[in-house]
This record gives C-alpha cells, structure tokens and sequence, in this order.
C-alpha cells in the first residue's frame, strides 16, 4: 500500500521593519494632526481676538485680556496712579523730605505699555508666538508698565535738598590779635551724592514700590576740627610774665630773667605738626627767638669746674680746706629751649633753664695721700722794699688768686689764666707799670713781683718753664735782698705777665698733684710762694754769666707840659743802665740730667722822662749840662 504525505505551506512572517514604520506613521501621523490642530487654534484665536489683547494679559496685576487697545488704555490709566500717589521718602539726620514718584520725575508710557500688552503672542516666529499664547491661555501672563525716569527732573528736586545739606569744609584756625587768642573751629564738609541716590531710587520706583531712602551724602573731615585745646595753651602761656632762673637755688647770682606778655606774643609761634593721631596745632615760643635770648646768657653763666683749694698743714702733714671745690656747668641752649616750651605748655611760668654740670676733679674730701702731697719741694721769697700801698695792694691781691691751687700730674699751668681779672673792680689798685717804652701809673702794677717770685719757684723747684718773658729794662725791685741791698745774681730771674698774650707757664713733670701756697708779709715787705708735693728726688744746679755788655742809658726825655708852673720839673720815668745776661740751669735725678735749660735776657737801656713848665730856665738842657740819669741839670 502506498503512503503520501501533504504538507501544508506556511504563511512567512512580515519583517520586523514593517512594524515599526506603521508604529511612527501613527505616531507622527497623530502629532501631525496635534500641530495642525494648534496651528488651527491659533489662527482661530488671532481671528477671535483681532484688534483686542489676547485673554491672560495683565499689566501690573491689571488684566487687559480681551480688550482692545483703546479700552486697555483707559482701565491701565485709571487703575496705575503710583507716580502721581505713591510715596517716595529720603532721610538725613532727622529731616524728613516726602515726594510722589511723580515730582521726582516718574510717568508710565501707557501708550508703549498697551503696544507691549498687545503684542505678547502677536510677534515673532511662529512658534514663539504659539508657545506665548498657549503659556498665556494656560496660566496667563503680566508685564511691567512701561516707565520713564526723567532724571533731569530727579537731580533737579535732589539738588534743592543738597541746598539744604551740602556745606564746605573748613580747618579749625588759631592765631594772635595782639596778646588775645582767637580760635575759629573746623567745619565737617557735606555733599549729597545725587548720582549714588537716583540709582538707590530707581529700582524701587520702576517697580511702582514706595520707599524710604537714605540719603547718601560723602562727609569731608578737616584734619584740624577742633583748636579749642591748643587756644587755652596759648591763652595760658600769655596771661603772665615769664620767669627764667639759673638755678632754684636762693644764693644764685645770676638772673633771674623776665619776659612780659606782650613780648611773649611777638615769640609765640602756632605750627601745624603730624602726629600718631594726625595733624594738630603746636603753640609754642620761637626757637630762634628763644635761642638768640639765651645763647649771650652762656658767658656769664657757665662756669669751669673748679678743685677745692687746700693748705698743707705742716704739723699734721695733712690737707685742710681753705676754699670748696666749685661745681662746674655750661648753658645748654637747645635743652633749655625744650625745657621751657615744655613748661610753658603746662602752665608753669617761672622755669630754670638746663645746664650740664661737671665735678671737679679734686673735691673738697680730698686727703694729701690721694694726691700725693706730703712736703715741701721747693719756696722762694722776694722783697719788695720801696713799694707804694697800691704796688703793695696789687701784690695781695694777684697773689691770693694763686693761694691753695692744685695742679695736676703732667698739668702745664698758665699764670694768665688763672690770675683772673684785672681791674679796679677786682681789688687792684694804680701803680708803675711798663707800658710801651715808658713807665706809667696804670692798674695792676706789681703783678710782675708775684710772675717773678712764681718764676723763681718754679726755677729752683727744677720744673720744666713753657713760657717766661723778662721785662724789658732791669727793675730793681726783683733783685732785692732780705737787708733790702740789690743782689745782682738775680738779674736774669725776673719773669713779666700781661694777659692775654704775655704770659708765664711751667708744667708739674712729676706723678704727683702740686699744691701752691703764696704768703705776703707786708710789714717784711716780702712775699714767699711755696709747692707742696712728693720729692722725687731731682736736683738742680745754675749758673749766672752776671750782667754784662753794660751800656748806659740814653739821655733823658724832656716834656714841655702847659699844667705845670714855670721853674717847676719833674721827673716821671727813671733811667737804667743795659745789660745782658745769661741764666743756665741743670735739672738732674738720680744723676742723670732731666732738664737743661738757659734763659738769655737782654735789658734796654732805659732813659728818664723829664717833665718842665713852659719858660722854665736851662729847660730843655743840651750838651754835658745834661745828667743820663736824673732831671737835674749838673752842676745845680
């Protein structure tokens, strides 16, 4: 039996791709359908609302849907008042000024407002447009007003508050009206900030906002607001005199100085000065004024550091004062200038000027074992026979100034400089001194017999002469012996001081202070000059060539003098004879010779001074009749 078999054919599966293109024909087909649809809508709804503001628009909450332009304009004009009822408010410590937005210049464009208004959903591409009327009729749509600052008009009405506000700033002032302060204060200076105020009030305003503002205003500060402090100063420097003292010590002799205050005034300065805390004004008295016041005061008031002065008392080998040493000081003018501005300032009127002071080297508690004196190294005496009581108050006087002076170890000490000054004032008194080519009366005479009894001293004690000018014709007076007879070895060992330029010198060459000690015994006619120290051991040998080269003096000078009487002469000015002499001196110690010294002098024949009354007989004389020594014609 045959078997056979059908199959059935199979329907084959259409391809994937066939579904998915009839998925987005459907798809697309029914979007297609959608924008047609809004496209429909929107023409439907620009013919609906032709020439009327789609629904959904507002202007500042005001809704102008739907209604034409004209009818928009009129409800925006009644429902927006905010320029002419609003309220813009502007403050500056505690004033108060109010304007509407209206008188600062603020109006609304109704006009452009309504154009804008209509023109939502109207403009643009298409489908801006579509999407601004869909948004709209979903969920509608406000619009600002359209609004104009006029800002001619705001800074216009701001300008009439900064007429109110705005002040210039001014530096306080001080200055001087004879001895009256007069002191104008500061000014802080203002100004209204317009610029910065129209844009603090702008956003407000365009935003139909009522505001209070502050107003802005930039200050300007002096540097100098308030002199009132520095007034009172000045005030108080001015209301009384001004009292400079040396010292507050009740024994001072110098000063004290008194200024008034009209003097005061003319010195009184005002400067502005930079400090930490800024400028400020400083009252104070003119330091070049103040300087040119001070500074003649130095001489008279600083003073040299002076050693006590002492004997050697011979008994107990000890120093007794005779004299306290004297502190020394100086003016110091730039401190003391300083001292009274700062004073002054603080009210004080009577103000002691700054000094620097030294202490002596040798102070009053000075034993002989710290100087180094223990005896007697070496004293010379001169005699003065024939002296008047001037020539005899001279010596007494300049010798006391030497009396207890210590010099230090390798010291040159200077007569001129210590003998002081010499005048009438001063205790000295009139009597023959060498002046020039002639002897005359004149102040001080007889300070040579204390320069020679020094040189002598000095001499014999070994110590080392700087400087030593012998006078210029032999005076008896320096070769004196104790019996009163002229000892002419001593020619040659005078010495002469005439301050400033002549002057005797001689320096202490020994590690030991040297005491001076100066005796005069009027009754011996003599006067004895002592130094104090340690011997150390020197020697001294000298020699004398004794006078020679002797020449006679000249022929006297005659003088007619119309004060004298006929017959009468007189003679003023006593001839000597001219020598030259020569002094040698060896200093040794310990053998070896430490100082070795001549001291050539040459004396001038000296004539005498010869004075006549006019027609007095044989005056002037002539020839032999003349005598070299004396007035008297010979023979008579």
């Amino acid at each position: 039996m045959n078997t056979s078999t059908h199959q059935i054919p199979r329907r084959a599966a259409p391809p994937a791709a066939s579904f998915l293109d009839k998925f987005f024909a459907v798809v697309v087909g029914g979007a297609g359908i959608a924008v047609v649809f809004m496209f429909l809508f929107s023409i439907a709804l620009t013919m609906l609302f032709a020439g009327r503001i789609l629904p959904g628009v507002s202007i500042a909450g005001v809704d102008l849907g739907g209604l034409p332009r004209e009818q928009a304009a009129a409800q925006l004009r009644e429902r927006i008042s905010y320029p002419e009822t609003g309220l813009v408010a502007m403050e500056y410590q505690n004033q108060l000024w109010t304007f509407t937005p209206a008188e600062l210049g603020l109006t609304v464009d109704y006009n452009a407002t309504i154009e804008e208004a209509y023109a939502y959903g109207r403009t643009g591409w298409p489908w801006r447009q579509l999407s601004e009327r869909l948004g709209v009729m979903q969920a509608g749509r406000s619009l600002p007003p359209v609004m104009i600052l006029d800002e001619r008009v705001t800074r216009q009405t701001l300008g009439m508050i900064a007429s109110e506000i705005n002040q210039e700033m001014r530096e306080a002032s001080l200055r001087l009206e004879g001895v009256n302060v007069i002191a104008e204060p500061g000014q802080i200076g203002r100004m209204v900030d317009v610029e910065a105020t129209i844009a603090a009030l702008r956003e407000p305003m365009l935003n139909l906002i009522n505001t209070s503002q502050l107003l802005i205003v930039n200050e300007y500060h002096p540097v100098i607001l308030d002199a009132s402090a520095q007034a009172q100063t000045a005030t108080s420097m001015l209301s009384q005199p001004l009292v400079l003292r040396a010292s507050g010590n009740p024994n001072e002799t110098a000063g004290p100085w008194e200024i008034q205050p009209d003097t005061l005034a003319g010195m009184l300065v005002i400067e502005r000065i930079s400090t930490e805390n800024g400028d400020t004004y400083l009252v104070k008295l003119d330091e070049n004024t103040l300087f040119n016041t001070l500074y003649p005061l130095t001489p008279n008031l600083s003073k040299n550091p002076e050693n006590a002065r002492f004997i050697f008392n011979d008994d107990t080998r000890q120093l007794e004062v005779i004299q306290p040493g004297v502190i020394g000081r100086e003016l110091m003018v730039e401190e003391s200038i300083q001292q009274i501005n700062a004073k002054l300032a603080e009210g004080q009127h009577t103000i002691d000027l700054v000094f620097d002071y030294i202490n002596p080297e040798v102070t009053d508690d000075a034993t002989a074992a710290d100087l180094g004196i223990t005896e007697l190294v070496s004293a010379e005496t001169t005699y003065f026979y024939g002296s008047d009581s001037g020539r005899i108050q001279n010596i007494q006087t300049a010798s006391a100034q030497f009396h207890g002076i210590l010099i230090a170890p390798g010291e040159t000490f200077s007569m001129v400089e210590n003998i002081g000054d010499i005048s009438l004032d001063s205790g000295y008194a009139e009597a023959w001194i060498i002046y020039g080519d002639r002897t005359i009366k004149g102040v001080g005479g007889g300070v040579c017999q204390v320069s020679t009894t020094l040189f002598r001293t000095v001499f014999f004690g070994g110590f080392p002469v700087v400087e030593r000018w012998p006078h210029s014709y032999r005076v008896y007076y320096y070769e004196l012996a104790a019996s009163g007879a002229v000892n002419e070895s001593m020619a040659g060992l005078d010495a002469t001081v005439y301050a400033p330029v002549v002057d005797f010198k001689f320096t202490n060459d020994t590690d030991h202070w040297l005491l001076m000690e100066t005796y005069v015994n009027v009754d011996a006619r003599s006067l004895t000059w002592k130094f104090y120290s340690t011997d150390d051991g020197r020697e001294v040998s000298w020699d004398t060539t004794g006078l020679t080269d002797v020449k006679k003096p000249p022929f006297p000078v005659y003088e007619e003098k119309s004060d004298l009487k006929k017959g009468v002469v007189k003679q003023v000015d006593w001839a000597v004879e001219g020598a030259t002499v020569t002094v040698t001196r060896t200093v040794t110690r310990d053998g070896q010779t430490i100082h070795n010294d001549v001291f050539k002098t040459t004396y001038t024949p000296w004539a005498a001074v010869c004075q006549y009354g006019p027609g007095t007989e044989d005056y002037p004389p002539e020839g032999d009749d003349r005598d070299r020594f004396s007035c008297d014609v010979k023979g008579n």
